[in-house]
């Protein structure tokens, strides 16, 4: 045993993603006295600029908008409690077949070895029990959540740590459920089309895959603070139409796959630290 503490490290693409996939463990952890670090990929520029204005239009100015995003990044880690944020400031690199794909400098154009190598360098200084990150698709299909994925799993490569390692996910069922309230609160929302419908179902995995099931209904009020700190990104972040007492009825779990594990924990597990303490 050593005096160095349990630590979690998340790794995100862009500004905000901390909050929605991870903002209960993050908070639970935190209050649990395990320190909590986050990476953040990219510096957000492809998102909202001020009043709304979309990447392209007058009005964004990407600098302007990473510096914005910075503020909120940090404003969303002082309500989660996150003990240590690094940013890698990677050019975002929007969603998947925008022109700022392929732009220089964007995280989709980086090679993968020099985003794993600065990322392995943290992970020797902050030698995380727990790693954090998106599966090989992103969860989505974004190329920065994807490449977060890929320049992770490299960085594991590089290091000598044996950490616990998580990929984020959600059951099916919620899934369905989430379409669910999408529908509710917009009345005037049509049906997806069959194509759409189908990409839909393929995200997440069956509740039976889902290995790790982390109850942090105690700490659905910060998750909600730090999702309503990237207030830039409002029309963008559904859940803050359902107001917090709702929000915490129906984001109280968070979910995981288990992917690298040196404890021999018997899954399903609720806990991320299940045989580190």
């Amino acid at each position: 045993m050593t005096d160095r503490p349990l630590t979690l490290m998340a790794v995100h693409a862009h500004p905000d993603d901390e909050a929605t996939g991870t903002g209960g463990v993050l908070a639970r952890y935190a209050a649990e006295g395990i320190r909590t670090v986050l990476v953040t990929c990219t510096d957000g520029r492809c998102g909202d600029g001020p009043g709304g204005a979309k990447p392209g239009v007058p009005g964004h100015d990407p600098a302007t908008v990473a510096l914005m995003r910075r503020q909120e990044l940090e404003a969303s880690c002082d309500v989660l409690k996150i003990s240590d944020l690094e940013t890698l400031d990677y050019a975002d690199s929007g969603m998947m077949g925008w022109p700022s794909n392929d732009a220089p400098g964007s995280f989709w154009q980086t090679p993968v070895e020099e985003g794993a190598a600065r990322l392995a360098e943290l992970m020797r200084h902050y030698r995380p029990d727990v790693v954090v990150t998106y599966d090989e698709n992103g969860f989505y299909g974004h190329p920065d959540h994807i490449q977060a994925h890929r320049i992770t799993m490299a960085a594991l490569e590089m290091t000598d740590l044996t950490p616990k390692v998580y990929w984020t996910t959600m059951p099916r069922s919620g899934m369905q459920r989430f379409g669910e309230i999408m529908r509710e609160f917009h009345e005037d929302m049509s049906e997806p089309d069959p194509a759409e419908a189908a990409a839909l179902a393929e995200i997440g995995l069956p509740d039976d895959e889902i290995t790790t099931w982390v109850d942090t209904t105690a700490f659905s009020g910060q998750k909600f603070d730090a999702l309503a700190a990237h207030a830039s990104q409002g029309e963008n972040i559904f859940f803050l139409r359902m107001g917090k007492e709702r929000f915490g009825e129906l984001m109280g779990m968070e979910t995981f796959v288990r992917v690298k594990d040196s404890t021999g924990t018997a899954v399903p597990e609720n806990d991320l630290f299940a045989g580190l303490r």
